[in-house]
């Protein structure tokens, strides 16, 4: 295949590009170089706010762009700064909160607080998906309000994350847009606003097409993406609704599925 076919990839972290221990292999770091080499550039587009994601682009080498919080957020890791960002409206994630509530019962919830250095706060109850993310409890859930946030992440104590998410879509309309990107992380964001609307919007400002992208991801929160890219790649590991719309599926991400894709794209030296 023409190395030059892509001049964008765009990756999710969680489940596709970071191991389950969150670290990057060898392999993952050689075939972004050759990425790079080749003269495309690699867009990391993940669920993961900004403050939560500067450490990983730190170890990637990344100074450029990144596409955070499900999409809300087009981050400048050189500049430490956000290029743009969009917020979820409190009132209306209260408010959709509480339909969601009406129909399933109590939910535990947590919030990412807006901007650069945003904490994510968690009500009691609300257990983190990820235990290396830091976050900080707080005692009552009118604390998650405090300040603008990006996101709502909720959990069930006994619901499934796809029974959750599907309840969530029914009740809430338009008052936000209703993702599932991992294990125990199903999350209100606003609406309209998807990886790809992000995607988008960091493309243009770097010149790039989505009719040149290749996008790689394992959970429904990446259909968007997939949906914008001229090209998706699901991971072996990745929730049917992904693999129903992708256009290829590699191995895990704990088996380089990645790498293995670039490889195959951009060359092995």
């Amino acid at each position: 295949m023409d190395r030059t076919v892509y001049s964008l990839v765009a990756t999710d972290l969680d489940g596709t590009l970071l191991r389950g221990d969150d670290t990057v292999s060898e392999r993952s770091l050689a075939a972004l170089a050759r990425v790079a080499g080749a003269g495309a550039r690699h867009l990391v587009v993940t669920g993961r706010p900004a403050p939560r994601v500067r450490p990983l682009l730190d170890r990637l080498g990344c100074q450029g762009l990144a596409v955070c919080g499900q999409g809300a957020q087009v981050y400048d890791a050189g500049a430490h700064r956000m290029l743009w960002s969009v917020t979820l409206d409190r009132e209306l994630a209260e408010t959709a909160l509480g339909k969601i509530e009406a129909e399933v019962g109590q939910v535990h919830a947590a919030v990412d607080q807006d901007g650069v250095d945003g904490l994510t706060l968690i009500e009691p109850g609300y257990l983190m998906p990820h235990p290396t993310l830091p976050a900080v409890r707080v005692e009552r859930r009118e604390e998650l309000w405090a300040t603008p946030i990006s996101k709502v992440l909720l959990r069930h104590p006994d619901l499934t994350d796809d029974e959750l998410a599907a309840t969530a879509r029914a009740v809430v309309g338009s008052l936000a847009t209703v993702t599932m990107s991992g294990p125990g992380t199903v999350e209100l964001q606003p609406c309209g606003i998807t990886k790809a609307t992000g995607l988008a919007l960091a493309a243009e400002h770097l010149g790039l097409r989505r009719e040149r992208t290749i996008a790689f991801g394992d959970m429904p929160n990446d259909i968007p993406m997939f949906q914008w890219a001229a090209h998706g790649v699901a991971m072996a590991g990745a929730h049917p609704e992904l693999k129903a719309v992708a256009d290829e599926v590699t191995t895990t991400n704990e088996d380089d599925g990645v790498a293995v894709v670039l490889e195959r794209i951009f060359g092995t030296s």
